[in-house]
């Protein structure tokens, strides 16, 4: 669990950016994870016509690791005109890294270390390393030290035709060997999660995003990218949002992870995805002297851990408590609520355990729920099922996100929460300007 740092004056959030999100093998096929990071943070940078030299640190984040740019961040400031004394480093904490890539940012601003910095994250699941089997790994070791011909070829001699196929990333949990979704589907059977529920909540997220865009709402917070290699296609909408999303047809769809009994799907599953999102903060002394008026404030933060072999994804159950009780505030006084959306599943067994005198006592040491969900303050523009799940880059899209709906709304207090794989959890307390 991480401790609460705190200084005078404020951590501000100065704006946030993400490029659309798209579907894995889609329009972003031909671009790497670095390639959006760097279009994402150019464009933070120009947009708030910020001094390149101001910038102290870059803190950025990728789940699915590049093994020629195991450093994205340093990649995204040496690609993007920045001044190559910006110090950077990056992050990987699962489907939670840019609300730590956030927090760490946040951090050195509280503590003085810098006044300025850009936090996010990047993802392509179109681009991920081809792993090769454990034999096919000797063999080219052993080929590449042999001094001959001959003994290059026979490095290849115990090599059979099944060791020659390429193996995608293994996501499965290495304490419990579950992947996400089986995790998820899991859980849905212990907390009586059915089929209809999500179905409905999967259908409720693609018409809100739908509407969202359809009435501009994201169209501020989202940076076009033109398409290569021709760069004559332009994608500036998230192309993983059903406009025509009908209840009746996620009916039809079979479940993934578990054939025979299970309930989770393709439609009610947040699909693989690539983007990237940033933020820029500051110290609110520097925000109020240059005459910026921020999107709103980091008011507090907690990260938190489960046991993956229990219900791996209930994070924010224990995360939410300990950010709301740092922020001074009750559940009550929250006037907007992002839930990350990994699964409809997961979503609705953390908004149960929320309402649950026993699980929050489980999960969250609680004498009593953490409370009811009003779902009239929940994801009111979609979430990720609808709006896509680059892991690195979904917590800063939600943070942006949430601000500018909380001002829309003229609120003043929002959560942002989210699980991520190793029983991982998150939370952070919004405050609006």
């Amino acid at each position: 669990m991480a401790t609460n740092h705190s200084a005078p004056g404020r951590v501000a959030i100065v704006d946030g950016l993400r490029t659309p999100f798209a579907k894995r093998a889609g329009a972003f096929a031909d671009l790497t994870a670095t390639d959006l990071g760097r279009h994402v943070v150019s464009e933070i940078v120009d947009r708030n016509d910020l001094d390149p030299d101001s910038v102290g640190q870059i803190v950025f984040g990728q789940v699915i690791l590049t093994p020629s740019t195991p450093n994205i961040a340093r990649e995204i400031v040496l690609g993007t005109g920045l001044p190559p004394t910006v110090e950077a480093y990056s992050v990987s904490k699962a489907c939670i890294t840019s609300y730590q890539t956030t927090v760490n940012v946040a951090r050195a601003i509280a503590d003085g270390a810098i006044d300025c910095g850009i936090a996010g994250g990047a993802e392509s699941a179109s681009n991920v390393p081809v792993l090769v089997s454990a034999a096919l790994q000797d063999a080219i070791r052993a080929a590449a030290d042999a001094r001959s011909l001959r003994a290059r070829l026979q490095a290849f001699a115990n090599v059979r035709p099944g060791d020659l196929a390429p193996r995608p990333p293994d996501l499965t949990e290495p304490s419990t060997q579950e992947t996400m979704g089986q995790a998820a589907e899991r859980m849905a059977k212990i907390n009586g999660i059915g089929r209809s529920e999500q179905d409905d909540f999967a259908h409720r997220s693609h018409v809100l995003a739908a509407r969202a865009w359809q009435e501009g709402m994201l169209a501020d917070e989202v940076v076009p990218v033109d398409v290569p290699p021709s760069y004559e296609q332009t994608v500036d909408v998230d192309t993983t949002v059903r406009f025509d999303s009908d209840r009746r047809r996620y009916d039809d769809l079979s479940p993934v992870f578990d054939r025979r009994h299970g309930s989770l799907t393709a439609g009610n599953s947040s699909p693989l995805t690539d983007g990237a999102a940033a933020l820029l903060l500051m110290s609110e002394d520097r925000a109020a002297a240059e005459g910026r008026q921020p999107l709103g404030y980091l008011r507090s933060y907690a990260f938190t851990a489960l046991d993956p072999a229990d219900q791996l994804l209930l994070g924010p159950v224990s995360a939410t408590p300990i950010a709301l009780e740092r922020a001074g505030v009750a559940f009550a006084d929250l006037d907007l609520i992002d839930f990350h959306e990994a699964f409809a599943a997961q979503v609705l067994s953390v908004t149960d355990a929320f309402a649950s005198a026993e699980l929050c006592k489980r999960y969250a040491g609680l004498d009593e729920p953490i409370g009811q969900v009003d779902w009239n303050i929940v994801n009111p523009l979609g979430g990720s099922i609808a709006l896509g799940h680059p892991f690195a880059a979904t917590g800063a899209r939600q943070i942006s996100q949430t601000l500018r709906e909380l001002r829309r709304r003229g609120g003043r207090l929002a959560l942002c929460t989210a699980c991520a794989a190793g029983g991982l959890g998150a939370a952070m307390i919004l405050e609006a300007p």
